[in-house]
């Protein structure tokens, strides 16, 4: 690696830096360093903005990127020459921390070996934090042989000392841990931003190691702005117990790091850009250009492709109740339906659109993976290390997760929290700490039985808890019916997409419109990542009046067949809806033609899955229960049937209990066996033996 830092600072004359800085700090900081000096040792660090020290000297600014440890040396130095009354009776140490370094950061792919030992910035995600170490600063041996004492500055990837400077022996160098000083120090790992990757591309990664005033300054999650000072690490034991030799791994030594405040800065949107946009935002034909851009290879689906287009745009951010409580902004979406309806490669494609988005399949998927996790991993040398899943990477964006269903309940659990609250709490290893996942969800699930029926209620069809499914704002079926003009709209579409594709005219980066009736994959793409960036608006008095009105219609629909038609919680979702609709046009008010919007989608989806045809109204339960009001009536009268029988015979017979429900009730004999099976199933009866049921618990 070259000469070290104190070789190169004895072969160099710093005292012109030095006093370059001097003057520097006078001129431009002596405020700064005054209020520093004053709060000392609770305020180490100085935050320098690189462009005004490249105003005042260009020259020692240049230096600082090409040479920075002895640029940083002579820095601090020049802090201690200026000889505060208040630092005499303690060691000061203060760190100097440059930020706002010139030009675009650089790409972690992009980080090769002409940036060794350089100042650099580069911006990512955090992935994972391991716990704080303590790393020897200044370290006091004592040798064996002549008792002589040696301090030793320890600098990155400093040797230890193998022989004595006094007698020159070898091995008999011992560290005196007591009279040395320590530091702290903590490993990280960051990933190139989401919305940065092209197609699928593997994120590249970077190990950040933060020293003293910056460890647990960050959490996994967090978008990171990030100065420092790459460096090498001599080759590592392998698991065999070898090093591989002339091979170095590579680290980031942080200088200064900021979270970023805002999602999607990356999207690079121009002058240019912002006049397309602007001018998108005004065509009377909007909402219908902005639909048919979604999968414009999948035919039909008109609802779905606008509900999915309002979750992207998503609703007004950062609303904050008068108690305190946070109101999320982020639309969740479920598809169920048939196999081969074309709910996949839906996801797919919005995971491609969105910006920073991603994608998981639910066979393959744990809720470590999906939400957060601590593990132990090299990261942290065998300790534990907090990492953070997909909800949290994507926080501020879109997860798309396929095969809904299929994931496990235990890691189904750990949905609840990110969805609601749009944060996820770890406890783990000992190690407590809150993530944010703050991420709209567009999931995707198959029937138990391989088809959807409308008639057979959620909870039968699909191994997702109710609680789960009342989380969503927007449910989907795509059913698969037979329908001769629409089956040849489809087929025409399949032959025309592939025929184009085999012929290369359509690609999914082109920033152009394809048609007059869609809008470009990258120009889309900036509109959405522009108006959540820039735009919040607020809901007007006759959006909120409409709102109303269809809610107390609803409930008073409900009330007349004694049913719960709609809950609060479809009044949140409407409001998103609302301020997504108006989101979409670049407004900043939701207006009456907003609101009818969500009200549209919501009607369209209690028409196809909250109608309860026995009763013949809606009923909300059918989504937030996975049964209708109806059917919970039927599982009570049974369990009171059966219930009285247990009291007057030892054991009830089924046919019995199917002869009660029918006399008294006029239910159906072959809906009063299949209940008696659902309840076995569900664990709230069981059989002794053939043609006997009993209640569990209740012998």
């Amino acid at each position: 690696m070259g000469a070290s830092l104190s070789k190169k600072i004895e072969e160099t004359d710093i005292s012109p830096i030095i006093q370059e800085f001097q003057e520097f700090f006078s001129m431009y900081y002596k405020e700064e360093i005054e209020k520093m000096v004053s709060e000392y040792p609770k305020n180490k660090s100085l935050s320098i903005d690189y462009q005004i020290l490249e105003r005042f000297n260009s020259d020692l600014a240049d230096k600082l990127i090409n040479e920075p440890d002895i640029v940083l040396y002579a820095a601090r130095d020049a802090i201690k020459d200026l000889n505060f009354t208040l630092l005499q009776n303690i060691k000061f140490k203060p760190h100097i921390r440059f930020f706002n370094l010139p030009g675009k950061d650089i790409l972690i792919e992009n980080i090769g070996s002409q940036h060794i030992g350089k100042l650099i910035k580069l911006k990512g995600v955090l992935t994972k934090r391991a716990e704080v170490k303590h790393k020897v600063h200044l370290a006091v041996y004592q040798c064996a042989f002549c008792d002589e004492r040696t301090k030793v500055v320890v600098e990155p990837e400093s040797p230890e000392i193998a022989s004595c400077p006094s007698c020159k022996r070898k091995g008999g160098m011992v560290l005196l841990e007591d009279e040395s000083e320590f530091i702290d120090i903590q490993r990280s790992e960051c990933q190139e931003l989401l919305e940065r990757l092209k197609g699928g591309t593997t994120p590249a990664r970077m190990e950040l190691w933060l020293e003293d005033d910056l460890v647990n300054s960050i959490t996994p999650g967090d978008t990171l702005e990030t100065v420092g000072i790459l460096r090498l690490r001599a080759p590592q034991l392998t698991r065999g117990k070898r090093k591989i030799p002339y091979i170095y791994t590579r680290y980031l030594e942080v200088l200064h790091v900021v979270k970023q405040k805002k999602d999607f800065e990356e999207i690079e949107i121009t002058s240019d850009d912002k006049k397309e946009i602007v001018e998108l935002s005004q065509s009377p034909t909007l909402y219908e250009r902005l639909i048919k851009s979604i999968c414009p290879a999948i035919y039909g689906h008109t609802e779905i492709k606008e509900g999915i287009v309002l979750q992207m745009f998503g609703g007004t951010s950062a609303k904050i109740l008068p108690g305190g409580g946070k109101i999320r902004n982020d639309i969740h979406i479920l598809l169920i339906g048939d196999p081969g309806a074309a709910k996949s490669r839906m996801l797919q494609y919005v995971s491609e659109l969105a910006p920073k988005s991603v994608y998981v399949s639910g066979k393959g998927v744990t809720s470590a993976g999906l939400t957060a996790s601590a593990e132990r991993d090299d990261l942290s040398d065998g300790g534990w290390t907090l990492k953070a899943g997909a909800l949290v990477l994507a926080s501020g964006g879109m997860a798309c997760v396929d095969e809904f269903d299929k994931i496990g309940e235990e890691d189904r659990a750990s949905l609840h929290e990110a969805m609601e609250s749009g944060q996820i709490s770890i406890a783990k290893a000992g190690i407590v700490a809150t993530m944010k996942s703050k991420t709209a969800l567009l999931a995707a699930a198959n029937p138990k039985f391989g088809r959807f029926d409308p008639d057979r209620s959620l909870a039968d069809q699909f191994n997702i808890p109710p609680t789960l499914l009342s989380r969503f704002d927007l449910i989907y079926p795509m059913i698969d019916i037979p329908d001769e003009e629409r089956d040849s709209n489809i087929a025409e579409t399949i032959l025309r997409s592939h025929q184009e594709a085999s012929m290369g005219n359509v690609s999914i980066e082109d920033s152009k419109v394809i048609d007059s009736d869609t809008i470009g994959h990258e120009l889309l793409k900036k509109y959405i990542a522009y108006s959540r960036q820039y735009i919040r608006p607020q809901m007007s008095e006759d959006a909120m009046s409409k709102i109303k009105n269809y809610y107390l219609k609803m409930r008073e629909m409900g009330k007349q067949h004694g049913r719960i038609a709609i809950t609060p919680r479809q009044v949140e979702g409407l409001i998103r809806l609302s301020e997504s609709s108006a989101k979409a046009r670049l407004s900043p008010i939701a207006n009456e033609s907003d609101a009818q919007r969500a009200i549209n989608l919501v009607d369209w989806m209690m028409k196809k899955l909250a109608m309860d045809k026995e009763a013949g109204s809606f009923d909300i339960d059918s989504i937030t229960q996975g049964r209708p009001r109806s059917q919970f009536e039927k599982f009570s009268v049974v369990l009171d049937a059966i219930r009285e029988l247990q009291k007057k015979y030892d054991e009830v017979e089924i046919k019995k209990v199917i002869k009660e429900t029918e006399e008294g009730f006029n239910m159906n004999p072959q809906e009063t066996e299949r209940i008696i099976q659902q309840l076995i199933t569900k664990g709230d009866l069981y059989k002794p033996r053939h043609g006997i049921v009993k209640i569990v618990g209740e012998d």
